[in-house]
C-alpha cells in the first residue's frame, strides 16, 4: 500500500514503510517516548522496544481523501505526563509528515502500549 501525492509535475507514490520510518523517527525524538511498540505484540512475538528498521510494525497508515490517518504505538517513560507526551507526538508527527513528505495528516492516533521505568545503572 502507498500514499499518492499529486502535484503540477506529476504523481509521487510514497510507500507505507517510508511513512512509518518518518513517523517513527519523529515520535522517538519527543522527550518521554522510550520507543515504539509492536501493534500486534502477541502475533509478532515482540514485547521489546522496536528498532528503527522495525518501525513499520508499530505504525498503521491508511489513506483518506485528502491525507492520511496514522496510528502510532509507543512506550512512554515512567513519571511523564502521558497526555502531554501524546499531544507532542501528534504535533511532531503531523509537522514532520508535511515538512518531509508533503503529506497532510488527517489524524494522528496515539496508542500507549506501555510505561517503562528507566534504570540509571
Amino acid at each position: 500500500m502507498s500514499v499518492t501525492v499529486n502535484n503540477e509535475h506529476g504523481t509521487i507514490e510514497i510507500s507505507n514503510d517510508v511513512i512509518a520510518t518518518v513517523v517513527g523517527g519523529a515520535a522517538t525524538e519527543i522527550p518521554g517516548v522510550v520507543g515504539m511498540a509492536s501493534r500486534h505484540q502477541v502475533r509478532d512475538g515482540l514485547n521489546e522496544i522496536l528498532k528503527r528498521e522495525n518501525y513499520a510494525k508499530g505504525i498503521v497508515v491508511s489513506q483518506e481523501e485528502e491525507g492520511v490517518v496514522v496510528g502510532v504505538y509507543i512506550i512512554v517513560s515512567y513519571g511523564t505526563k502521558i497526555s502531554e507526551v501524546s499531544k507532542n507526538v501528534q504535533e511532531r508527527v503531523s509537522y514532520q509528515l508535511e515538512a518531509s513528505l508533503g503529506v497532510q495528516a488527517d489524524a494522528v492516533n496515539i496508542f500507549v502500549h506501555g510505561v517503562r521505568v528507566q534504570n540509571d545503572d
